[in-house]
This record gives structure tokens, C-alpha cells and sequence, in this order.
């Protein structure tokens, strides 16, 4: 790393939780340092310590659980450990500030976005209330908040996502800090939303020149932003380089696998690596582990690319009514098609969901939001239907709609040629063993107060399979084996779990009922790139296992792609393109779909390189 005197200076850090199970090692001896005007990615699976890093530089850590057992910080030559709490505060939010992951807890939800922000300012720099809020309409127009003045009045939840971590990114930027801690920022936001917020921190830190430390488990998201990276491993730090060398010449096997299970716009992979593959941990009885890794050579590559399920398609005749010709496709020999005058599984008829404007003392209806506008799709069996697009395109209520959870206005559900839009709730129900659901959030969607061996068993119950009370927990167990956990895991409760496993109990629960048909509702997005990689291959193997038909919605479209034979791409509320996933990817008919391809991040070496001469050749400029 450059000799360069640093801005923030972090020497053999130690931040311990103390447990009724005994002292958690949440960051072991981490030393790295921050340049003034330059970005350090912090990279790591959950768990790894990277947040705690975070929550120590700002000293914001229980103190009754928490403890810096050693090290020290150095700020601008003050060491923060050593601060007291009245000093600690000066600091924090002036001259370091933070954006936290999810901007919808950040908020207050009972008041206005520009009176928080205001709030910051002055606390901070003791001005007038009517100069505090000329300060914030001039950040949030810098930010790119449009009509920052009636914006200014607006309560959080009137906000998309995106424009609620641009008022975080106002709020942290509002006293002039010389560090910016962004603490997974772009998570939970689609990916042209994501793009918009690193252009803006990028911009924002060159305009500036304040320093940034990002934290994110992300790879692509890091390729896009930082300088240095550092990868911690269960509290430790196990690499530290610039951001090219990382890509170029990764050394430490946890690393390479982060690296490798990534699933990028031009992998080839039909079953993605995990870290697993490139390194084995042995566990001490102290509680330390020892990594040993493991070679990945050309015949695992091979294994990865090969084994696996071909692509399925429309019938030939289907796909030229949209604009794809087989001949498009004679690269892909593997690639296979539905037969002409199959039935679909799942038809969509000019689906209608809207939800109605009510106005005036009467309430009257004055307007529709149109979720969904008439949209029309064929699912064959067996096949996977990636559903993209913005938040707020229709693409969730979609599947709402077809597993009964958002109400049908107008058009059609065909399940098997029965008509589910229509029918009663008697009337559905023998249809829904058929179509079942798994949603984003796995802890939210798991009954905090049953055990594993309800909540699997429920539906089980509700539809009468199984024998016995016994027989249908002996069926939970061997669904909780067959998706890659222990079975002696149905005596817990979700919150034992991480967020992986609680995924793979949410895919057990809908598997219960022996489904035909499953819609992923961003079911990976949630989770760690290492995590992510473990799911989607189960869901592929689950696949090919039960013959089971997939509609997979996801903002995430190289996460689409690896898992969609076909894709289809709604934009507010409408059905704008509909193709083959490789096909689309290559050669987009539509600019929206164009938009949202250019908006994923890329780990593309060469365009990291020029990213970084470009930075270089800047700096130089300004000097």
C-alpha cells in the first residue's frame, strides 16, 4: 500500500463482544489505512467483521456487550479509541460520517426527510433554522433529489429507495466530513438505482475530496468504486491490495472464491463455484480455524460448465412471433425447445392488477394505479421464466397475483386451463398444493414463534398429506436433508439460523406440498454473494429433481440470466420485451432493456484498469 500519510489509520484492531456463550472475536488485529480522497472497499460475508469495523471507528458499540480489547484508531492524528464520549460526538457526523444499509430504518417515519437532514446541520454547525434549510434543498439537489423543494416536506415513506439513501447520502455529506463510511448503501436497490448512487458517491468524493470507506460483500460493486480492498474472514484480515491487483492476482483462497461465485452477464457456468471449492476450514477446539486451500483446477471448471441443465424454450414458431429466429440461437447446440402445440403450465391473459386513488370526504375513486397493465406470458413445464425490471414495474405483484395475494381487476390466471383469477378461496384451494411461493426476506416470511417443524408441517396439515403427525415431521426432515440441512434442526426456531439457512427453510416449506410450480421472489438478494450461489445451485438441482417450473423475479439480472432460459422485462406495469435470457443479454430489442443490462456491475479487468488511469490522470489535472 502507498506510503502515503492516511487520513484514517487502523493499527492491530481488536473489538470482542462478550456473550453468555463465552467472548465473541468480532475483528481480530486488523491494520489498514484510508488515503485522504480515496476509497477503500471493505469485502466479506456476513459475519465477517466488517460492520463492527464500521461501528468501532465510530464508536457506536454497546458498551455493555462490546469492547476495543486493543489497537488504536487514528483520525487525523486523534486516536478515537482513546476519545471520551462528548469528544467522540464533536467528531461524529462533522467530521466522520456514515450511511447506514437500509435508508428505511434510518429515517424517522414521523418526520419530514428535509427537517432531519436540518437537524444534522444544526447540531453541528449552530446556524439558523432558515440557513439550515437553504443547505439542505442545495445537498439534495446536489444529490440528484428532483424538485428538492417540494421534496424537502416529503415523509419517508412517500420515497422510492433510492431517493431515501440519497437523503442519507445528503444527511452524511451535510457537515463536510473528511470520511464517509457507506455501509452496504446499494443492497437492497435495482441495479440501475445502484449505478446512479456509486456515480454519485464517485462524483461526491472527487468534487469533495473526502476519503470513503465501503463496505459491501459485493464484488462487482467494488470493481466499480474503490482504490484498495481489504477482505476480511471471521474477524481477520486475510488480503489487502489495490483494487487491480484483487482482480488481477488474488491470492488468499476465501478471495478467489468470492471472486469466482459472483455469477457475471458472460459466465458460462450452469452450476456456479462456491467458496467451498477453493478452500477447506478445520475448526479448534478453542474456537479458532485453520484454512487449507484447495485446488480448482481445469476439470472442475470443466464439471461447472458442463453438468447440468440445458436451457429450455418457447416452441421455434412462439419465439419468431417475438423476434427470435433458431438461427439466432445455432451457437448454443445444447439449447432446447418446448414442442410446437404443447400446453403451457402457466398463461397469463391480459392480466390486469390495479389499485384504486381514493379522493374527498365520499372517497370516491378518482384514479387507478396500474401494478400490472395487461400482460401476457406463456410458462412451459419445467422451464424458468426470469421476471426483471425496477422496483415498482409490476414484477412482484405479478406473482402475487397468481398465487392469489394481490386481487385479480380484470384478464386471466390459466393454471393447467383452470382459470385461478376468478375462482373462490374454496375453489382455489386444490390448486394451491400447485403453486407455491418463496419471498425476498426469509425471516420475515418464517413465524418467529413456531418451530422449523410447524412451520414445515403446516401446509402439510392444511392439505392433508401424510399418514400421521409423525409421518409428515419424518417428510420435514427429509426435506430440511434434501435442501442441505441437518434434520435435527426442526426441534429450533428461525432465529437460530443465519439468513441462508433460513432460505433454505423457506424453499423446505414450499417444497412440502410437492408443487408443480414455484415463484422465487427475489429470494437471493438478500444474501451474501457466497450464500447466493449455495441457493441458486440448490434450486437448479431441485429442479431437475422434481420437474419444477420456476418464475424468478430479481432486480439482480446476472443472477437472472444463470438461472433463465427465457426473460421477460416489465417497465411500470407493462410487458416491454420477452426472449431468451443469452439472446436478450447479447443483443437487446428495447432501450429500457438496454438501460437495465449496462446498469450491472462489472468485475471486467480491463475496465477496472482504465477506471483507475482515469482516477490517476484526474488527480493529476486538479494538481
Amino acid at each position: 500500500m502507498s506510503d502515503t500519510t492516511a487520513l484514517l489509520d487502523i493499527q492491530g484492531l481488536k473489538t470482542y463482544f462478550h456473550t453468555s456463550r463465552g467472548i465473541v472475536k468480532a475483528v481480530e488485529d486488523l491494520t489498514i489505512k484510508i488515503e485522504k480522497g480515496k476509497t477503500l472497499g471493505l469485502v466479506g460475508e456476513s459475519g465477517s467483521g466488517k460492520s463492527v469495523t464500521s461501528l468501532s471507528i465510530m464508536k457506536l458499540l454497546p458498551e455493555a456487550a462490546a469492547e476495543i480489547d486493543a489497537g488504536s484508531i487514528s483520525f487525523l492524528g486523534k486516536d478515537l479509541v482513546k476519545l471520551s464520549d462528548p469528544e467522540m460526538r464533536g467528531i461524529r457526523g462533522s467530521e466522520i460520517s456514515m450511511i447506514f444499509q437500509e435508508p428505511g430504518t434510518s429515517l424517522n417515519p414521523v418526520f419530514r426527510v428535509g427537517k432531519q437532514v436540518m437537524e444534522a446541520i444544526m447540531l453541528h454547525q449552530q446556524v439558523s433554522s432558515v440557513e439550515a434549510k437553504q443547505r439542505t434543498i442545495a445537498l439534495f439537489h446536489e444529490v440528484g433529489i428532483l424538485d428538492p423543494e417540494r421534496r424537502f416536506s416529503s415523509f419517508p415513506h412517500e420515497m422510492s429507495g433510492g431517493q431515501k439513501q440519497r437523503v442519507m447520502i445528503a444527511m452524511a455529506l451535510s457537515c463536510n466530513p473528511e470520511l464517509l463510511i457507506a455501509d452496504e448503501p446499494t443492497t437492497a436497490l435495482d441495479v440501475t438505482i445502484q449505478a446512479q448512487i456509486l456515480n454519485l458517491i464517485r462524483k461526491l468524493r472527487d468534487e469533495r475530496g473526502m476519503s470513503v470507506l465501503f463496505i459491501t460483500h459485493d464484488l462487482g460493486v467494488i470493481a466499480e468504486i474503490a482504490d484498495d480492498v481489504a477482505v476480511m474472514f471471521r474477524g481477520k484480515l486475510v488480503e489487502y491490495k489495490p483494487v487491480v491487483d484483487i482482480f488481477e492476482n488474488p491470492e488468499h483462497p476465501y478471495t478467489k472464491g468470492l471472486l469466482a461465485c459472483r455469477p457475471a452477464l458472460d459466465t458460462t457456468y450452469k452450476r456456479l463455484p462456491t467458496v467451498s471449492d477453493f478452500m477447506d476450514i478445520e475448526e479448534s477446539d478453542t474456537g479458532d480455524c485453520t484454512i487449507r486451500e484447495k485446488k480448482f483446477d481445469e476439470s472442475q471448471f470443466l464439471k461447472l460448465t458442463s453438468l447440468g441443465r440445458k436451457r429450455l424454450l418457447h416452441p421455434r414458431t412462439e419465439l419468431e412471433k417475438v423476434g427470435y429466429e433458431w438461427n439466432e440461437v445455432k451457437d448454443h447446440p445444447e439449447t432446447q425447445f418446448v414442442s410446437d402445440g404443447e400446453e403451457p403450465i402457466l398463461r397469463l391473459d391480459q392480466l390486469q392488477v390495479y389499485y384504486p386513488i381514493k379522493s374527498g370526504i365520499l372517497r370516491r375513486t378518482v384514479d387507478h394505479v396500474k401494478a400490472v397493465d395487461g400482460i401476457s406470458l406463456n410458462i412451459y413445464r419445467g422451464q424458468t421464466l426470469g421476471l426483471v425490471g425496477e422496483s415498482g414495474c409490476g414484477k412482484t405483484t405479478t406473482g402475487k397475483a397468481i398465487v392469489g395475494l394481490a386481487p385479480v381487476t380484470d384478464g386471466k390466471i390459466l393454471l393447467e386451463g383452470n382459470d385461478l383469477a376468478h375462482m373462490s378461496r374454496a375453489g382455489r384451494k386444490p390448486f394451491c398444493r400447485k403453486v407455491q411461493i418463496i419471498f425476498q426476506d426469509p425471516y420475515s416470511s418464517l413465524n418467529p414463534r413456531m418451530m422449523i417443524s410447524t412451520i414445515i408441517t403446516e401446509s402439510m396439515t392444511a392439505h392433508n398429506l401424510g399418514k400421521s403427525k409423525q409421518d409428515r415431521r419424518d417428510r420435514a426432515a427429509a426435506l430440511l436433508e434434501e435442501v442441505g440441512l441437518q434434520s435435527d434442526y426442526l426441534d429450533r426456531y428461525p432465529h437460530e439460523f443465519s439468513g441462508g439457512q433460513r432460505q433454505r427453510i423457506s424453499i423446505a416449506r414450499a417444497l412440502a406440498v410437492e408443487p408443480e410450480f414455484i415463484i422465487c421472489d427475489e429470494s437471493v438478494s438478500a444474501l451474501d454473494v457466497s450464500v447466493q450461489a449455495q441457493v441458486l445451485n440448490l434450486l437448479k438441482d431441485l429442479q431437475e429433481q422434481h420437474n419444477l417450473t420456476y418464475i424468478f423475479i430479481s432486480h439482480d439480472l446476472s443472477v437472472v440470466k444463470f438461472m433463465s432460459d427465457m426473460m421477460a422485462v416489465m417497465n411500470a406495469g407493462k410487458l416491454v420485451e420477452i426472449g431468451p435470457s443469452e439472446m436478450i443479454y447479447q443483443n437487446p430489442h428495447e432501450d429500457y432493456t438496454r438501460k437495465l443490462i449496462d446498469s450491472v456491475p462489472t468485475d471486467n479487468l480491463m475496465q477496472i484498469k482504465d477506471r483507475v488511469e482515469h482516477r490517476k490522470n484526474r488527480a493529476l489535472k486538479r494538481e
